[in-house]
């Protein structure tokens, strides 16, 4: 017995500890930038030309958050971290699709960018939720953002917004314009596949589609707009759940 408590006790003395660093880590990223990512390193032993140049938010054209939010995550300024409606859109179509596609958030990708290696396993979709937890506590919106475009794989050995942008367009990431930023962007769900500097058919479709997506979403780091936008996202939710209610009720009265 005497054994039993002493292994319990080293065990949860070891997740006290697993907690302390996490989050001691989040913080300091929170102010420090990410040396260097798994995949960094990774693509660095493997690409002829590995390029990653750090720049502040402020000098990153804001057509290029606007253009990833619009893409990868409208609801990244209003909710937690996660969207349970795109994992659940994620999980029925990975039913029947050939290629598995995640319902990851712009937090998530951060969270496993920064501090995790790539994978699928349990345990590393565990510490993915916990960091993203994590970010979102001790980050702001715009610290995630920041860290995300300068992290993010944009290409063959390119890492981040301005290394992105001085290899497709020869220009600093703060003077890419709208079209620019939406191809950029057309881009991110297979860097090393696609390429913004010779964009196939196929990219230039995304990027008409990514222009579309973000006349839609309008610019949600303005706090105006993202307060309109908060109201419209409130109603929406009111309808579906009571779409919902509606249907349920059906359901029994069948």
């Amino acid at each position: 017995m005497h054994h039993v408590r002493s292994t319990l006790r080293m065990m949860l003395a070891s997740l006290f500890w697993c907690v302390i660093v996490s989050v001691l880590w989040v913080g300091l990223l929170g102010i420090v930038d990410p040396p260097v990512t798994w995949v960094m390193a990774e693509q660095a032993g493997q690409q002829e030309q590995f390029t990653r140049t750090r720049v502040d938010l402020k000098d990153i054209s804001r057509n290029l958050p606007l253009s990833i939010i619009a893409s990868e995550d409208q609801r990244f300024m209003t909710h937690n971290g996660f969207s349970w409606d795109a994992m659940k859109r994620a999980l029925e179509r990975n039913k029947t699709a050939k290629r598995i596609k995640g319902g990851s958030t712009i937090s998530q990708q951060t969270a496993k960018n920064a501090f995790l290696w790539p994978g699928r396993t349990y345990v590393r979709k565990g510490l993915e939720a916990w960091f993203t937890v994590l970010i979102e506590t001790l980050w702001t919106k715009e610290r995630i953002l920041e860290v995300y475009l300068n992290i993010a794989e944009m290409g063959e050995g390119v890492f981040g917004a301005e290394a992105a942008a001085q290899r497709c367009f020869n220009r600093p990431a703060s003077k890419l314009t709208k079209e620019q930023c939406a191809l950029i962007t057309a881009t991110l769900p297979s860097p090393r596949r696609y390429n913004c500097a010779r964009p196939s058919a196929y990219v230039k479709g995304r990027q008409q589609w990514v222009l579309r997506q973000m006349r839609n979403v309008g610019d949600v780091l303005d706090p105006e707009v993202l307060a309109r936008r908060r109201i419209a996202i409130e109603k929406e939710e009111e309808r579906k759940a009571l779409r919902e209610e509606r249907r349920r009720s059906r359901s029994k009265k069948g």
